[in-house]
């Protein structure tokens, strides 16, 4: 006897205009092996590098091959009474949206504003929490005003580093001794990062990151770092998982070694003191709910191992979610396994949809 329960419309977007498109694939890839064909109907929107959507048959395929030329138009329109995208005209009803577009215009509240305009439901933060959680020069501020510490930083504009660069440098000087960290502002996945170790490092970091963003944040480095990571879950009363701890197999976790080197190790739970890991926790749900996030984030730390001092380095609104990514990997070992996880987080954002229905957009006065 077939169950008579309706099965929910699902659409996976990944791709997009960003230094992590390739990233957001493999991510989708692992999303798409787990969602229940007997409980979804799963689309897919592919979004190319030049930010053209796309849907077809087995589109996330097509562009793992770089073969989108028989793929369709999509058009997610702003009009809240659509209640989905159109196809060739034709209008597909979709109950939740699952954006796996990490970095710029996917993570940092672009797509999310889309999403809210629409009236849609979607896994994920909404545009303030993934805005502030994107731009780390933001982000660190926030936590700087609720008492979370972080590490010693400054920003600079590209504009600066094209035409004052000998201030730039004297600006970058007072952060202290190196190590130091440079980043683009708004990006993930460690790309455009440069570890510096003198002014040619410095120059050559702020040039190679000023490629990706015009905001660039220079970050004194922790003496003896090791590296904590903490997956949280949830809307208003979210919950954090075990500690994991990254043992990176370059000199730092970057590009490659978060998804290309197998040197690169992790120890899930991660083997710290009941009072370390009790502070990581709450710094971790404060920053999820001091920036409004909802859903999902993985929130990184820093601790030095000498002094023992904690750092909150960043929060990810749209972690990475292939099957070596810690996000999963961290709820996994918290009793959350891959597939029921993905299930919570397309709850979950049923559950914020309906509490956004609640709030009222006419002014009603009353005689």
């Amino acid at each position: 006897m077939k169950s008579s329960k309706i099965k929910r419309n699902i659409c996976l977007i990944f791709g997009g205009r960003s230094g992590e498109h390739e990233v957001s694939l493999m991510s989708a890839r692992s999303v798409l092996s787990v969602l229940d064909q007997n409980k979804y109907n799963v689309f897919e929107i592919g979004i190319t590098h030049d930010g053209v959507w796309l849907t077809g048959e087995d589109t996330l395929a097509a562009f793992e091959q770089g073969k989108t030329n028989n793929l369709l138009p999509v058009t997610l329109s702003p009009d809240p009474t659509k209640n989905g995208h159109l196809v060739n005209g034709q209008l597909i009803n979709i109950d939740v949206y699952f954006p796996v577009i990490h970095g710029t215009f996917g993570e940092d509240g672009t797509l999310q504003g889309l999403f809210e305009m629409a009236d849609v439901a979607y896994v994920g933060s909404g545009v303030l929490g993934s805005a502030v959680g994107m731009d780390k020069g933001v982000f660190k501020y926030v936590m700087a005003s609720n008492n979370i510490p972080i590490v010693k930083s400054t920003i600079v504009l590209r504009s600066e580093i094209e035409h004052n660069l000998k201030d730039v440098i004297n600006k970058i000087q007072e952060l202290g001794s190196y190590p130091l960290f440079i980043k683009p502002a708004n990006l993930g996945s460690s790309v455009g990062i440069t570890k510096c170790r003198s002014q040619e490092d410095v120059i050559e970091g702020l040039m190679e990151a000023a490629q990706y963003d015009r905001r660039v944040l220079i970050e004194h480095g922790v003496p003896n770092p090791r590296e904590i990571e903490i997956s949280v879950l949830g809307n208003d009363q979210p919950v954090a998982s075990v500690l994991g701890e990254i043992f990176p197999g370059a000199d730092f976790y970057s590009y490659d070694a978060k998804y290309f080197l197998d040197s690169s190790t992790s120890c899930i739970p991660a083997v710290l003191s009941n009072e370390i890991t009790l502070l990581v926790k709450d710094y971790a749900i404060r920053a999820f709910k001091a920036i409004d996030c909802f859903g999902m984030a993985r929130v990184d730390f820093l601790l030095d191992s000498k002094s023992g001092e904690i750092f909150l380095n960043e929060i990810n609104t749209i972690p990475g979610f292939t099957k070596i990514s810690m996000y999963p990997k961290l709820w996994e070992a918290s009793g959350l396994p891959y597939e029921n996880l993905i299930n919570k987080l397309i709850e979950l954002a049923l559950e914020r949809k309906a509490d956004r229905d609640h709030t009222i957009h006419q002014f009603k006065r009353y005689q």
